[in-house]
């Protein structure tokens, strides 16, 4: 079924970008399966980044996943794809269904806590497809979801719910950037996926 043909869901974006949101692309019960399956399977490392020119690892934990062993550099470090996992599989197939995009490789986040967050930041890496969208699967605790237009910095916010979907078109990433704000009254973890396209097959 996609959730996009009829009726579809609004523009998030005001202009510039075309981002879409559907609040349950999964159940409550399909998205606390996966949640679970998710948190056992992916063997979650938490992450490198250069800051101030420092190597610092941050307290949220990541996986990089993908049809082929694909390189994806940001923050001046490389990763290099691990095969699907079952799970992770199964909601690839689903956000495909939906959204009628077709992606081949994911970069999952584990927050452990509201007090985890990601700054301002666009998608717009030289291994990703220009033009390809990217969608994103929230899973455990809800939380704000910001974008923020390069130019003159207006802001837009929704709430990312448990089993939803959002879908970032081109050229969303050229002009607009999103950050995830920390929410110290978030108790829960959240798992996001974010399935994407890579530029090259051959990783």
């Amino acid at each position: 079924m996609d959730l996009f043909a009829d009726p579809t869901p609004p523009n998030l974006l005001p202009r510039d970008g075309d981002s879409r949101y559907v609040e349950a692309l999964l159940g409550q019960r399909e998205a606390d399966d996966f949640y679970t399956r998710l948190h056992q399977e992916i063997d979650w490392q938490r992450d490198r980044v250069k800051l101030y020119g420092r190597d610092i690892l941050t307290k949220r934990a990541v996986a990089w996943h993908g049809d082929a062993p694909y390189r994806y550099t940001y923050s001046h470090h490389t990763k290099i794809a691990a095969p699907w996992t079952p799970a992770l599989a199964e909601v690839k197939a689903r956000v495909e269904a939906a959204s009628g995009a077709a992606f081949n490789c994911c970069l999952l986040n584990l927050y452990h806590s509201g007090e985890e967050g990601m700054a301002w930041h666009a998608d717009d890496e030289k291994e990703l497809q220009a033009d390809g969208a990217i969608a994103s699967v929230s899973l455990g605790e809800p939380r704000r979801f910001l974008f923020r237009h390069k130019q003159d910095k207006q802001k837009c916010e929704i709430e990312l719910a448990h089993g939803s979907l959002l879908i970032m078109h081109a050229p969303t990433q050229i002009y607009w950037q999103h950050s995830l704000p920390p929410m110290r009254r978030a108790k829960g973890a959240r798992i996001n996926l974010t399935f994407r396209c890579h530029a090259t097959e051959d990783g």
